[in-house]
């Protein structure tokens, strides 16, 4: 297999950008596999994500990374660099409801995820998911009442810091983090809401649906902040609803839409296809 790296970055707008980036890349004696921009006219910024790979073994992912600052300084570049065969460990969080946590185990085993599990982590013990398999997979189970919250998030984030966790994944775990534990994870912890934001926010958003008589019902995937269910949306997804669809037709149908919803969105995270634009998101779509 071949040694592949992704390029993502974004700056201001201007002239020569991807002039500058193609002129480095074959420079330094890479060959550009794949290349996808967005110019955002209301930012005004520039975001683009490019695959390569070197020509020849001497090339390394250190020695660009130390060569690109040279070319990033003049644009005011964010960016990240990195070989896609590094995978990323993802931590799962979750609570009773256990479709989300089961559909990623499911495509993390059979390949269609990327990712190294560094721990599965419960409100509940782990009797609760007796019928999923965490062979090799750490569990941990950290009860939380509304008196212990801090004090269970500080074991979470120090969980998350000795296992070198890079990403959380919130598989419907039914508790909203704290300012400043959602401040520590900004751009790195993925939550899917069972509900197509902004509409139904809140309890039983199926079940306010049903009483609305909706036609569509949805999920969304998104970056956590500090501001519940505001973080910017990264996937979303619909299902037509008829009239003969009852409240718990809609569960049934919203737990599809979750599982495939939550999926995606880990997958682009995983394959740097998202990049932070403020409150919104761009996503290169595969």
């Amino acid at each position: 297999m071949h040694t592949e790296f992704a390029l993502t970055l974004s700056c201001p707008n201007r002239p020569g950008i991807v002039a500058a980036v193609a002129t480095f890349l074959f420079e330094n004696r890479c060959n550009i596999l794949d290349a996808q921009q967005f110019d955002d006219l209301e930012s005004g910024r520039f975001f683009m994500r490019v695959l390569f790979n070197p020509v020849d073994d001497t090339v390394t992912l250190d020695g660009l990374k130390e060569r690109f600052v040279s070319a990033a300084e003049p644009f005011g570049m964010t960016w990240t660099m990195r070989d896609r065969a590094e995978r990323r460990r993802v931590m799962i969080l979750a609570s009773k409801f256990d479709h989300c946590l089961a559909d990623l185990l499911y495509r993390w085993r059979s390949g269609e995820l990327p990712m190294d599990i560094s721990a599965i982590v419960a409100n509940h013990p782990v009797e609760t998911y007796a019928h999923l398999d965490f062979r090799g997979i750490p569990f941990h189970h950290l009860p939380v009442t509304r008196e212990t919250k801090l004090e269970q998030e500080a074991q979470l984030w120090d969980l998350i810091k000795t296992t070198g966790t890079d990403l959380v994944v919130l598989a419907r775990y039914m508790q909203v983090l704290s300012d400043g534990l959602a401040a520590k994870l900004t751009g790195r912890c993925i939550n899917i809401h069972h509900s197509f934001l902004p509409s139904f926010k809140g309890a039983r958003p199926y079940h306010q649906a049903f009483s609305r008589g909706v036609k569509l019902i949805g999920a969304t995937a998104h970056y956590v902040t500090s501001d519940l269910d505001e973080g910017p949306i990264i996937e979303q997804d619909v299902e037509r609803i008829t009239h003969s669809d009852g409240a718990e037709d809609l569960v049934r149908k919203g737990r599809d839409i979750e599982r495939r919803v939550l999926a995606r969105a880990v997958r682009y995270h995983l394959e740097d296809r998202v990049m932070l634009n403020g409150r919104k998101t761009v996503v290169f779509a595969a």
